[in-house]
């Protein structure tokens, strides 16, 4: 399995088909040895890395409707939809804790990906070198514009890394892996549309590299998906996916939803065991 990448797609609620593909991956003692996400895709690698084959289901559904996950209220009065605190702080640290031991000593290497508001451009960290800041990365990884405040980091201000890069596989290549199976929260066939707010994003944010990046974010991920399925018909990419079109969104908070979604990742793993196998070797 040597230069073998894992790609996690983010996608917000539409993560918790990514935990349910991983579930089977840990059940199954699936570990790919590097492992790259942006977003909801890197907190579920996160505790993948950690062996923790529960943890994303109970974090992502079990929680749901806990009234500090996601709040209106909370973002008409602070500009903040998820409770970042209660993600990023309490959920780990006290309510679902996180092996952080474990995620220390795993042999994986494990990046997360994070915007540069100023320039727009993706910002990479990894594991090995940035271990006790994680869920600090984490926490900006997975922040939404206008919807989370930035995040401040060794002197840059992050957002969300799916923004620059979407869908990591260019960095899986040039950190030298040539095979990556990659985890796609989209069915296929799915195109990303421009942002019809781009009068609102120039109005309210005081970075043009941001407003840039989000503008051109529609052209990134297309191009990038085309990219992914013509390495597919190679044989250098694998790619897991949902089979139909989503009936959950970004700020999904149904938890019967998010648990089909959940399934539905887990037997789509379990359909392409096979076939996986032989990629991977």
């Amino acid at each position: 399995m040597n230069a073998t990448g894992l790609v996690l797609e983010g996608g917000g609620m539409r993560g918790v088909f990514t935990a349910g593909v991983l579930h089977y991956f840990m059940e199954n003692e699936i570990y790919i040895p590097y492992v790259v996400g942006v977003s909801a895709g890197a907190c579920n690698g996160s505790s993948y890395i950690s062996r923790q084959i529960e943890r994303n289901r109970i974090v992502n559904i079990d929680y749901i409707s806990h009234p500090e996950y996601i709040s209106i209220k909370r973002y008409f009065k602070n500009r903040e939809l998820f409770g970042m605190d209660f993600l990023f702080n309490k959920l780990p640290n006290e309510l679902v804790p996180f092996d952080f031991e474990t995620f220390g000593s795993a042999r994986e290497k494990f990046v997360v990906g994070t915007t540069d508001c100023v320039t727009g451009e993706p910002v990479y960290f990894e594991k090995k070198e940035y271990e006790k800041d994680m869920l600090t990365i984490l926490r900006a990884s997975s922040s939404l514009p206008f919807m989370a405040p930035e995040v401040e980091f060794q002197g840059r201000l992050l957002l969300d890394g799916g923004i620059a890069d979407p869908i990591p596989i260019k960095k899986s290549e040039t950190d030298g892996n040539t095979k990556n199976v990659v985890v796609l929260t989209r069915n296929k066939g799915y195109q990303k549309s421009k942002a019809s707010f781009g009068w609102l994003l120039r109005r309210r944010s005081r970075h043009q590299g941001l407003v840039n990046a989000i503008l051109e974010r529609h052209l990134k991920y297309n191009q990038t998906v085309a990219y992914l399925e013509e390495k597919e018909a190679r044989g250098e990419v694998f790619i897991i996916r949902p089979e139909g079109k989503l009936d959950v969104g970004r700020v999904e908070r149904n938890p019967e939803k998010l648990s089909r979604l959940y399934q539905q990742g887990y037997e789509q793993a379990k359909k392409v065991h096979g076939q996986l196998n032989m990629f991977i070797g």
